[in-house]
């Protein structure tokens, strides 16, 4: 990463975006080797290693042991997905990155959210970044069409008629508002019938509702105690 182990990276968002599959093809591709701990799965025994990170050469230790991958200085990545899941860890991140053995890049759900923070020191070595669904233009790239963009573009800078192009154009824009820019409800559209798309759809625009009342929830709770 650009910090070259100065700090951690945290890519929060809404949950089902894709955070966890692109981190995994990142470390994939760009490191010797990774670690990739997910805390909504994981063991006990995993989550009680950053109860006490006085000791990281043990922890290291443990990790590599646990998960069957040997570490290599500089050249390795260990992820904490869903970190909200073990707030202590995410404390932990200030010792991490002022080890400088390895990269660190942490990804979470309402990861600002009161309950995922409290009695917690929020790392100042952290570098954040939000992440979103796909937007149309992502939409029509993960369709294999990489035309209609440009088209638009040029229509929009320089104005003039489409005639029955525009109708094309229309339907192929209420596609991506039915289908919606989460990565699994748009490949249950390529893979799929359009009955398991209005499923897949509806179940994540259900739980991305869930998320942003619960935080708009808290947000409330907040300002009243202020």
């Amino acid at each position: 990463m650009r910090s070259n182990g100065k700090s951690a990276l945290l890519i929060e968002g809404a949950r089902r975006i894709g955070k966890s599959t692109i981190v995994d093809a990142f470390a994939r591709n760009e490191y010797t080797s990774y670690i990739f701990i997910d805390f909504t799965k994981c063991s006990q025994e995993v989550k009680d290693l950053f109860n006490d990170v006085s000791d990281l050469n043990y922890i290291f230790l443990r990790l590599q042991l646990i998960y069957g991958v040997q570490l290599v200085e500089r050249k390795s990545l260990i992820v904490f997905d869903e970190v909200q899941f073990q707030p202590l860890a995410r404390q932990a991140i200030k010792s991490f990155v002022e080890d400088h053995r390895y990269d660190y890049i942490e990804t979470g759900s309402l990861i600002s959210i009161r309950k995922n923070t409290q009695n917690i020191l929020i790392p100042s070595e952290e570098e954040r970044i939000s992440m979103y669904p796909m937007d149309y233009e992502e939409f029509r790239w993960a369709l294999g069409d990489t035309a209609t963009i440009p088209i638009l573009r040029s229509v929009w800078e320089h104005p003039q008629p489409l005639k029955e192009a525009h109708r094309k154009l229309m339907r192929d824009f209420r596609l991506y508002m039915l289908v919606g820019g989460m990565p699994q409800a748009v490949d249950a559209y390529l893979e799929s019938n359009n009955f398991e798309i209005q499923i897949t759809c509806r179940r994540l625009h259900r739980a991305h509702i869930r998320d942003g009342k619960d935080k708009d929830r808290q947000h409330l709770t907040s300002q009243r105690r202020s």
